[in-house]
């Protein structure tokens, strides 16, 4: 039974009566339940949604005001889009990780643990970085001190990654941020470089990002956070070269059907 929430006169869709970790069944078709996690100053969820209902999931976008624990039992993946949470005041993701807390304390990592799923994207992964989630480090200012928004191109460097097997080991995708420069303890990017918690690497220096980081994983490969921005590049029209024919889809889709079919194997 469907039911909308409504806020600030925006309805934001949820589901009703499906405790448990859903996986729906409409019409012969698994589609598990994606939970959108929306802070004020969020600005791609809806783009976030449609990329996950186009690659199977039933999406649900919800306010961080309403988010509560049981919350996390209905949903095999929880998503954290990009934007500026907050305004990025006092730094990216610093008023989100803490509104998270204390929305739902450990329940995150208890979801992670119970074998969920979590995606962070740009803002997202900024997030992600300070609640714990994924190996040690910080997002800062990129070196040039300026915002920057253009197509990079990636490098996969996880044969594991339920969100990368179904992308080639060499793809593109946009990015847009300031606060994108990835940089850890001594030694820690080149330690994340060769042990594949960095899952994904630039394809040159973007950002100031130590070892070309773009994005990280967790042991578990469930959690996963990266700054580009796979919404973007959900179908081939999105290219900037309208000849572009690399792919069926544009390679943010097969990102998003990747970590779909892994949750409904």
């Amino acid at each position: 039974m469907a039911k909308n929430w409504l806020v600030g006169g925006l309805k934001w869709g949820g589901l009703e009566g499906c405790a448990g970790g859903v996986i729906r069944h409409l019409g012969g078709l698994t589609m598990p339940h994606a939970l959108l996690l929306k802070f004020p100053g969020t600005n791609c969820d809806s783009e976030t949604a449609r990329a996950l209902e186009a690659a199977g999931f039933e999406a649900e976008v919800l306010p961080i005001a309403l988010l509560e624990p049981a919350a996390l039992d209905r949903a095999k993946l929880v998503v954290m889009s990009g934007g500026f949470s907050y305004g990025d005041y006092v730094m990216s993701g610093r008023i989100a990780q803490l509104m998270t807390r204390q929305k739902v304390g450990e329940r995150l990592k208890e979801f992670v643990a119970n074998g969920g799923y979590v995606l962070g994207i740009c803002n997202g992964f900024q997030i992600l970085t300070q609640l714990d989630l994924l190996p040690r480090g910080s997002l800062i200012h990129n070196k040039s001190g300026r915002f920057t928004c253009r197509w990079e191109p990636l490098k996969k460097n996880s044969s594991t990654s339920p969100y990368l097997k179904q992308l080639p080991d060499n793809f593109e995708l946009p990015i847009a941020h300031a606060e994108g420069r990835f940089v850890g303890e001594p030694g820690d990017a080149e330690k994340y470089v060769k042990d594949g918690h960095a899952a994904v690497l630039y394809g040159r220096d973007v950002n100031g990002s130590e070892a070309h980081i773009a994005g990280l994983q967790d042991d578990t490969g469930r959690v996963f956070g990266l700054m580009p921005h796979p919404e973007r590049f959900l179908f081939k029209s999105h290219h900037y070269d309208r000849d572009w024919n690399g792919a069926e889809h544009g390679w943010g889709y097969y990102l998003f059907k990747g970590v779909a079919e892994a949750i409904a194997a």
